[in-house]
């Protein structure tokens, strides 16, 4: 940290170079890595170096000269998919903050389309659900005709569905565990529901959990949001908040799949988008399309040995 209370992150500004790390399986790197070089040259994208990083021969880094993070995301996602992609300006190292979409990211399933099975509605609003995060609906529109389908449903509906449905995706709790082992600062924000949102940020180990409230009266849902709604703005809005409050030169990460994830996924330093619609993944810097979460802290360059097993 700085004297003035911000953050000098290792080697930032240092290179003038943009850095990138590709993760693959090794027989796919070591066949397509000629040709994706003289690709990536002929788009104006000329490899300064390139080298292995570990012995299994399955983690790539590249330095680049010149080329935005999000076009280099997308054309080294485009030469070496399936693969797990991240790039930074100028850096990349474990983050100050982590800011993460729930549904589809942090657990494995969309809440609202599981709760709506217990209603006998979920081809229904599951349709409504995909066009929202593919970005084709308003999201806060979507939403509140999502949840005025569920009025009436049993509030005990959602204990059930948490116990029976939701599961965390995939390296989650050992993601947020070894990011707050390196110090940072761990929040979930959600276009979801906090019913779902409070004990899943508790189970994985967030500092933070903001989402959208649903209105329950009687012991049954009323149909109804109770507050503003949580959106795309109220997620970077979160984000900005967050940053500005840790100080200058934090860095950030942001986790998301849906189009709502767009704007705080733009924001972070590096944004990643989880298996994500392509709306989102195009917004990126990097892109998680092979791996499960724990292939974030091998892009930021955390070694398997300081991974804090949740």
């Amino acid at each position: 940290m700085s004297a003035s209370g911000g953050f000098l992150p290792p080697n930032r500004g240092a290179s003038g170079l943009a850095i990138a790390r590709v993760i693959a399986d090794p027989d796919h790197l070591s066949r397509t890595f000629d040709d994706a070089l003289r690709a990536l040259a002929a788009e104006g994208l000329p490899v300064a170096l390139a080298q292995m990083l570990n012995d299994e021969g399955t983690v790539l880094e590249f330095s680049f000269p010149e080329g935005s993070p999000q076009r280099l995301h997308a054309a080294l996602v485009e030469k070496f998919a399936p693969c797990d992609v991240l790039v930074g300006a100028d850096t990349l190292a474990p983050p100050h903050l982590f800011v993460s979409d729930m549904d589809s990211t942090m657990i494995g399933q969309e809440c609202i389309d599981e709760l709506a099975d217990y209603a006998g509605l979920k081809e229904k609003i599951s349709a409504i659900t995909e066009r929202a995060m593919q970005g084709e609906l308003d999201f806060e529109a979507a939403l509140r005709e999502r949840v005025a389908l569920l009025e009436g449903l049993e509030e005990q509906a959602i204990s059930d569905c948490l116990s029976e449905r939701i599961e965390p995706m995939a390296g989650a709790r050992e993601l947020v565990a070894t990011l707050k082992h390196k110090g940072a600062h761990c929040v979930l924000v959600t276009g979801g529901f906090h019913h779902f949102a409070d004990p899943i940020g508790e189970m994985l180990g967030f500092d933070r959990v903001v989402g959208n409230r649903l209105g329950v009266a009687d012991g049954k849902l009323t149909g109804k949001l109770v507050g503003p709604v949580v959106d795309s703005s109220v997620k970077r809005s979160v984000l900005e908040e967050e940053r500005e409050r840790l100080g200058e030169g934090a860095l950030v990460l942001a986790t998301g799949d849906g189009a709502n994830d767009i704007p705080m996924i733009e924001a972070a330093d590096y944004g990643v988008a989880y298996h994500a619609k392509p709306k989102a993944r195009e917004a990126a810097n990097g892109s998680i399309g092979a791996g499960d979460l724990t292939s974030v802290l091998t892009l930021l360059g955390i070694d398997h040995s300081d991974w804090v097993a949740a």
